[in-house]
């Protein structure tokens, strides 16, 4: 695994778990799991066609399903967006892997 991304030495990482506080709390206050927020978010975001969950068992799935009928309000959206602007990642090293291969010094031109 990659242990860098659980040290919380670094700012990034404590800003992820901050942010994951808060949106637990957002989700307490309003009544609902942070599953149920989190997977809500992604399958009625308008740029995402399908939200891809990972249970492992069935007690898992059964506390993802709820999430489908769960439809989050101007006012929950705007305060997530406080937690999290859109279009942040709040650890650059959790962008993903780029591969060398199509960096601009390394494309054919």
């Amino acid at each position: 695994m990659i242990p860098q991304r659980y040290d919380l030495s670094i700012s990034a990482n404590q800003a992820k778990l901050e942010a994951a506080d808060a949106l637990g709390q957002l989700a307490d206050e309003a009544g609902m799991s942070l599953i149920d927020i989190a997977i809500a978010f992604v399958i009625h975001h308008p740029a995402v066609t399908a939200a891809i969950t990972g249970p492992r068992t069935i007690e898992q799935l059964e506390s993802q399903l709820g999430a489908a009928d769960v439809q989050l309000d101007g006012a929950l959206l705007d305060r997530i967006d406080e937690i999290v602007a859109p279009g942040t990642t709040v650890n650059p090293a959790d962008a993903g892997w780029t591969n060398p291969a199509l960096v601009p010094a390394a494309r054919r031109r």
